[in-house]
């Protein structure tokens, strides 16, 4: 014990003496999770909290365009603002001159097409009842077909799962005018008389409400937000960025002949790889300490969500700490493998880039298809993030957490021995 730790307090001195290798281990993960909470909390904000701006140019002076608009309006998704008639043409330069996201033009002739419609179908209707199915089926034909199509104008940035939803909300609006024409022309046609408002309401309006609620393994309701996602995410990539310092000290121990001369002490190599291990974990530990305390006080003064820790803190720790010696491990076969520091420096960083980008950091996994989706499998950060995933979005328990853990764990010895393999290969155990 005495070797180990005597062995602990020089990696730690070697340690406190990199002062960039520190830097790229808390202040870089730090800026990178303040600045990706933010913009994507942002994102968050326009897609569930603010209404998306729209224009309307109504080339229509009949009643159907006019309740169309009243329509879209009432859907609560859109912030609407009208344009001149005239200004059609040119409707993608109001779009850039007000900042709207959406810009749809209604045709000349839309409210004379719903009302052809409306009569078309309720004639049908009457003459079905009636019996003269056939006649009516003759007369339908006789009439103009569909309804021009509206032409929706949208900004590029719309991410396209959003531009479905606005797509279908606008249709939805567009069902209801139709719809609402076509009871008016049916009750006149039968009762010749209007439809009276309180029973058109009554006819349209659904009573049937839907409860949206979210549900965990839990049974917590509670909604993740920008910080559930981006904390621990950028903490795995702050934890697997100690190969900056980490794989340069293995390198610089090589180079200077450390574990030659280790050979001709009284003590064994595996004390030396141990006590980095040691010293490393602990700043994975600290490094992940740091990042959940700002996620927790310091993003509520900067405008952010605060981050809720989960329930099961055992778990928590137990999966930090995983994760911790993966990084580990993996930071020490780069510099085992590698003969100078630059090497070391520059295939860890770019190493650490791609697993995070095939791991889940920067795309979502369950976005991935084909040959990416199955080489997340064999990035360890994948395992890890799903961990911490599972703990923080669905309120998972330690038990809940196992398969990802035991991936981690399988990964980690292969890395492992990999290492005592590149040790004997280089003669230096």
């Amino acid at each position: 014990m005495f070797k180990l730790w005597i062995s602990i307090k020089k990696d730690i001195r070697i340690l406190l003496r990199d002062k960039v290798g520190i830097s790229l281990m808390f202040v870089m993960p730090i800026i990178l999770v303040v600045v990706v909470t933010s913009i994507q909390n942002s994102t968050f904000q326009l897609v569930n909290k603010n209404k998306l701006s729209i224009i309307i140019c109504n080339t229509d002076t009949g009643k159907a365009s006019k309740q169309l608009i009243e329509a879209i309006d009432k859907i609560g998704m859109f912030k609407v603002s009208q344009i001149a008639k005239e200004n059609a043409k040119a409707i993608s330069d109001d779009m850039h001159t007000t900042d709207a996201l959406l810009g749809v033009v209604i045709p000349s002739n839309f409210s004379a097409e719903v009302n052809t419609k409306a009569k078309s179908a309720s004639d049908k209707a009457m003459a079905a009842f009636s019996g003269q199915a056939d006649s009516a089926a003759t007369t339908v034909k006789k009439q103009p077909g569909s309804i021009d199509p509206l032409t929706l104008y949208y900004n590029p940035v719309l991410q396209e799962s959003l531009r479905f939803s606005i797509q279908g909300a606008i249709q939805s609006a567009l069902q209801l005018v139709q719809t609402r024409q076509t009871l008016r022309t049916l009750y006149y046609s039968s009762n010749e008389k209007e439809l009276p408002k309180s029973l058109e309401n009554e006819m349209l309006n659904s009573n049937t409400t839907i409860n949206m609620l979210p549900t965990s393994k839990d049974g917590t309701r509670v909604t993740p937000n920008a910080s559930q996602h981006n904390v621990p995410a950028w903490t795995i990539f702050a934890m697997f960025f100690v190969i900056m310092s980490l794989g340069g000290s293995v390198v610089r121990e090589k180079v200077s002949g450390s574990f030659i001369r280790l050979k001709t002490l009284p003590t064994n190599y595996l004390v030396g790889l141990l006590s980095k291990q040691i010293t490393y974990l602990g700043v994975t530990l600290l490094q992940a300490a740091v990042i959940f305390s700002m996620g927790i006080w310091l993003f509520p003064y900067l405008g952010l969500p605060a981050l809720n820790l989960p329930s099961d803190l055992l778990a928590l720790f137990v999966v930090t700490l995983v994760c911790g010696w993966c990084a580990v491990s993996y930071s020490i076969c780069v510099g085992v493998f590698a003969n100078t520091q630059e090497q070391a420096n520059g295939f860890g960083a770019i190493s650490i880039v791609i697993l995070a980008c095939i791991g889940g950091l920067m795309v979502p996994s369950f976005a991935m298809q084909g040959l990416a989706k199955t080489m997340a499998n064999f990035s360890p950060m994948h395992w890890c993030l799903q961990a911490y995933y599972s703990l923080f979005l669905e309120g998972a328990k330690l038990k809940d957490v196992l398969n990802n853990i035991g991936s981690l764990f399988i990964i980690t010895i292969i890395i492992q021995f990999v290492t005592y393999l590149g040790l004997k290969r280089k003669n230096l155990i």
